[in-house]
């Protein structure tokens, strides 16, 4: 089929679909940003069967949708109509939700439906749910959709409201009002659904110093209690308030209204300092029990040691890559002979902290010390003799955080997980080893196809190249329960003995054949020239990151020339 993604981002789920499809063998086209005029232009050249909308913020013009067949992603019930659809359900705590594949119509999300799926709602960020239960339920009806579309004989049925299965309602564009915190009056539960439901975008609007702020990432504190409002004490780059009820951990605040800070998401305890002063964190001590806020800690479980990098976002930052590194020394020190690399619930990594960087006083000093930091990571994953090593991309990677997990004897893959192992996009070379790493699995051919062409890698891509070993099932519990079955039975099914042996001896004629720090020298070379010039676009390319500035008509340009399949 003739098929034309419509979005209004290259969104982890639209780079999914569009892989999805291109597997499937259909004739690709995408749209990104909805310039009407060019999309016009692009569809009377394609003429496609049906115009597939993964992520869309923006109308689809009225002449669009009556001439082609447009089908819109949304992440609510039957029924639920509006721009604000999981955040209501999150704050509101419904037990459960699901996502509606309809067709685009006059009245926004009110269109004849394709097809539902439910799944329950559990107590997490809104990118968590959004990149898990909604990104399964979203590709399983597009699927289903296109299928009964080559069958010719399906016909979607009509939004109706009378029918007592249909639960949702129109409800409108959550606003910050909506959304504000009462330190004095909201429960704990209150505010961690608040905040959940703010995840990633917008957070929630508040006041620190007399400027306007946004929270984000929320995490429950057991045992600190205080008074409302008051802040406790900080951990890692988090610091607990209490609640009227209890406490929360904040673990990222964007300000919005200050005169001299940037307004980008940072770790709490870099943006509260410059709010408050230096004082109100020296007079914080630690959480007794700081398990909930942890961002790296290791699970052992018998001879395997599960060692997990929670980072938000997925991004490490100087700091969090030195603590991962002493991690997984002390992991390798222990008596586990299996080491499985976890990442993080939301993401595995996607590398290097672009906001830590930026809002750095030397943005320059500051990229170098913190590749550095993550080459230093894979580098002491790469020198393990003594375990078999595993990396489980239970979640998306990109750019050093994808290209990590080559580091390890093993890739285990979660089904639709999508990956992006390439630095060009962000103006840079790239690390982490990777001219090493890359070719040793996939050949220099594969490599430079990979890194030029900066494309998503679906699971099953990954697997077909050999990016990856093994693939389990979609499922987050399932895939969880045969990973560590797996895992647990690698050294005895592998004789690990012998295996260690081998490993040796490649890692040996390796070195032989060009040393590690070689590798490292030749990346560090190209990526502190990038660094060191102020007019390289890497400093253009991460800004427009941090500050989601979009170049419109670049995105335009490039979806206009685009053809896949």
């Amino acid at each position: 089929m003739r098929i034309l993604i419509l979005s209004s981002a290259f969104s982890g789920l639209t780079q999914r679909v569009q892989r999805e499809l291109v597997l499937l063998g259909h004739n690709i086209q995408e749209h990104y940003d909805l310039e009407e005029h060019s999309l016009r232009a692009q569809l009377e050249n394609f003429s496609p069967d049906v115009v597939v909308c993964p992520f869309l913020t923006q109308r689809i013009p009225a002449d669009v949708y009556q001439q082609y067949l447009c089908l819109v992603v949304h992440p609510g019930i039957e029924g639920d109509r509006g721009p604000s659809s999981l955040d209501w359900a999150i704050s509101g705590g419904a037990a459960e939700w699901g996502v509606t594949l309809l067709q685009a119509d006059e009245e926004m999300d009110a269109g004849d439906i394709w097809g539902t799926k439910l799944f329950p709602l559990r107590e997490a960020g809104k990118t968590s749910i959004y990149k898990r239960e909604v990104s399964t339920a979203a590709i399983a009806l597009i699927k289903e959709a296109l299928a009964n579309i080559e069958l010719g004989t399906f016909k979607p049925r009509p939004l109706n409201y009378s029918n007592p299965e249909v639960k949702g309602e129109l409800l409108p564009l959550m606003r910050q009002p909506d959304r504000k915190i009462d330190w004095q009056k909201d429960s704990t539960d209150s505010i961690v659904r608040k905040l959940n439901a703010a995840d990633t975008n917008p957070g929630v609007r508040d006041q620190l110093g007399g400027a306007d702020v946004n929270l984000f990432g929320v995490a429950r504190e057991s045992t600190l209690r205080g008074e409302p409002g008051e802040f406790l004490a900080v951990y890692k780059g988090a610091v607990c308030r209490a609640t009227v009820d209890g406490a929360v951990w904040i673990k990222q605040i964007k300000c919005i209204s200050h005169p001299t800070i940037p307004q980008l998401k940072l770790p709490a305890t870099v943006a509260l300092p410059l709010l408050l002063g230096n004082e109100v964190l020296s007079s914080l001590g630690a959480p007794q029990d700081p398990h909930a806020i942890e961002d790296v800690w290791v699970d052992h479980r018998g001879d395997t040691a599960y060692i997990y990098f929670n980072f938000y976002n997925g991004a490490a930052s100087t700091q969090q890559c030195v603590e991962l590194r002493n991690a997984i020394r002390e992991a390798k020190s222990s008596d586990a002979k299996c080491l499985v690399f976890m990442g993080g619930e939301d993401f595995f990594n996607n590398g290097i902290h672009l906001n830590c960087i930026e809002a750095s006083k030397d943005p320059a000093l500051e990229s170098w010390l913190n590749i550095n930091a993550i080459d230093d990571v894979v580098k002491e994953i790469i020198d393990t003799p003594n375990q078999v090593t595993v990396a489980a991309l239970r979640n998306n990677a990109g750019a050093g955080g994808a290209v990590m997990a080559l580091a390890c004897d093993e890739v285990i893959i979660r089904e639709g997980v999508v990956l992006n192992p390439h630095y060009k996009n962000m103006g840079l070379y790239g690390s982490e080893y990777w001219t090493y790493l890359m070719p040793r699995r996939l050949g220099l051919a594969l490599t430079s196809r990979i890194v030029e062409e900066c494309q998503p890698m679906l699971a099953h891509e990954a697997m077909d190249v050999g990016f990856a070993d093994v693939m389990f099932e979609e499922d987050w519990q399932s895939f969880h329960v045969q990973l560590m079955n797996y895992c647990e039975q690698l050294p005895s099914r592998l004789d690990l003995t012998e295996f260690l042996r081998v490993k040796a001896q490649q890692r040996a004629s390796d070195e032989q054949e060009k040393p590690l720090e070689q590798y490292r020298r030749e990346e560090l070379i190209e990526m502190k020239e990038i660094f060191d010039d102020p007019d390289a676009f890497y400093h253009q390319a991460r800004r427009e990151f941090v500050f989601k500035i979009k170049p419109v008509k670049e995105v335009v340009a490039e979806a206009q020339s685009q053809m896949v399949g």
